[in-house]
């Protein structure tokens, strides 16, 4: 069975960091793409952060760069999403996903495999 797991999630006030993991079971993903998607109440998914099957190249959505970073370990087969200087406009439920695509592609309908999510909220 294949399964993502999100950790990481939790409380933080403005301007704090936050480190987000993904491990994934069941299968490896080495030669799969990953990302990171978050979704606000009332609020369609969108696109955070991906990742290159290597790491070798990262996307990240306008609002996100300078602040969040996206890396990999496939000999653990896990991704990260660093997060700094948080504002409340970041407050969601992030999930990670993996896509069979091996560039690091940005829309949600490329990714083959989902997280269940975990909550990030920012007070203010």
């Amino acid at each position: 069975q294949v399964q993502l797991v999100e950790s990481g999630g939790g409380l933080v006030q403005a301007g704090g960091s936050l480190r987000l993991s993904c491990a994934a079971s069941g299968r490896t993903f080495r030669t799969y793409a990953r990302g990171w998607f978050r979704q606000a109440p009332g609020k369609e998914r969108e696109f955070v952060a991906s990742i290159s099957w290597n790491g070798g190249v990262t996307a990240y959505a306008d609002s996100v760069k300078g602040r969040f970073t996206i890396s990999r370990d496939n000999a653990k087969n896990t991704v990260y999403l660093q997060m700094n200087a948080l504002k409340p406009d970041d407050t969601a439920v992030y999930y990670c996903a993996a896509s069979i695509n091996s560039a690091a592609v940005t829309r949600t309908t490329l990714y083959n495999y989902w997280g269940q999510g975990t909550q990030v909220t920012v007070s203010s």
